[in-house]
């Protein structure tokens, strides 16, 4: 089901402005994951133009490829989540009704926020890591790794905050 920032359902207060506010943040969100991944699909054209029209060797295309269109999934899945675009299993969930199913989703959703949160401390972790050791990606290019590392943990951060959003509007 699609939210809507104005939806009627969405309650008032604090947990509401919350909630609204996650909404917008995933919304912008999703419009910086599309940049990363439209920067993806142009590199991967300039590289096809460089290799195979100029015939010159590429050294930075791939690696910039990957880098962008992971942070396109990684940013974009706050939003995805928000709209329930992702893949969810509620046969039982939708066959039982009422408040069992209810409570099933509801613990479907922190199972999947206790993953977000665990996740999401890691990868802070990894980026510090990164960005304290000097670490590269070892390539052709040898660029720092720790802005490649920067979207998963900013991702996985909106992530987590979006299913607590999620939770609260009773969609869990």
């Amino acid at each position: 089901m699609e939210h809507s920032h104005t939806d009627a359902t969405t309650p008032g207060g604090l947990v509401g402005g919350y909630i609204r506010l996650m909404d917008r943040l995933s919304g912008a969100t999703a419009f910086l994951a599309a940049a990363f991944f439209i920067a993806g699909v142009v590199v991967v054209c300039q590289m096809v133009f460089v290799r195979y029209i100029l015939g010159q060797s590429t050294s930075w295309q791939t690696e910039f490829t990957v880098f962008s269109v992971t942070a396109a999934m990684l940013m974009g899945s706050p939003y995805v989540l928000m709209t329930g675009g992702h893949v969810a299993i509620t046969l039982l969930p939708d066959a039982i009704g009422g408040v069992i199913g209810k409570l099933m989703r509801l613990i479907a959703a922190l199972v999947g926020l206790g993953f977000c949160l665990a996740l999401a401390y890691a990868s802070w972790i990894y980026v510090a890591e990164a960005w304290h050791g000097g670490w590269t990606t070892g390539s052709v290019w040898n660029p720092p790794l720790w802005p490649a590392l920067l979207p998963m943990a900013v991702g996985i951060t909106l992530l987590t905050l979006q299913y607590v959003a999620e939770i609260l509007r009773g969609e869990g």
